[in-house]
């Protein structure tokens, strides 16, 4: 069986690759490597989502879930300087790369660390949680994604995700609306629907 990158402890060779991307008007590098999400460069569901993030006017914490090597988090850190970015991801080797990335990119205002999911995460007053979930990893992992992001908002504060329509965009949509009473399609594009739901 192949290894996938929501592995804890990749134990494929390791391959380091350094990318430059504009995210949310940013120039960043990243370095990455194998046994990571998109080692390759930023994938085009993440990009979406990050760019058509917009700040709840709530006050808490931004949480990157399944952050990989960091696009996600440390773009928004980059341009949300005042708000603290924590973020997490079961991948171990993901982790290393993301502080590693924080360091070159001198963004200070962020926390990474290893989190099976949300269950290792203990704070529960965010203003805002971001995923690009591992689909492959089955619905049911994904929709704990969901339900504990919820436990895990402040009053006001939303879910952002991204997902392909494909792959489960439907079935993620209810969820959502079970859960949160509300649902939105903030955009889509090739395929990729921007979801975003609301605690209230």
């Amino acid at each position: 069986m192949s290894e996938h990158y929501y592995t804890r402890d990749p134990k494929v060779k390791s391959d380091r690759n350094v990318i430059t991307s504009k995210l949310r008007g940013e120039n960043l590098r990243f370095v990455t490597d194998a046994g990571v999400f998109s080692k390759g460069g930023v994938d085009f569901g993440s990009r979406l989502l990050v760019e058509s993030f917009v700040m709840p006017n709530v006050d808490g914490d931004v949480l990157d879930v399944g952050c990989g090597y960091g696009p996600l988090g440390l773009s928004i850190a980059a341009t949300f300087p005042a708000r603290q970015v924590q973020m997490v991801d079961v991948n171990e080797r993901a982790i290393l790369l993301s502080k590693e990335n924080a360091v070159q990119n001198h963004l200070q205002n962020v926390e990474i660390y290893r989190s099976d999911g949300l269950l290792d995460v203990k704070d529960s007053r965010f203003a805002a949680i971001l995923t690009n979930p591992p689909i492959r990893a089955g619905k049911k992992v994904v929709f704990a994604f969901y339900e504990n992001s919820f436990s895990k908002l402040t009053v006001g504060g939303e879910l952002w995700v991204v997902i392909q329509k494909k792959q489960g965009a439907p079935s993620s949509m209810k969820r959502l609306e079970e859960l949160f009473g509300n649902v939105e399609v903030v955009t889509k594009q090739k395929g990729y629907y921007i979801l975003k739901a609301t605690k209230d």
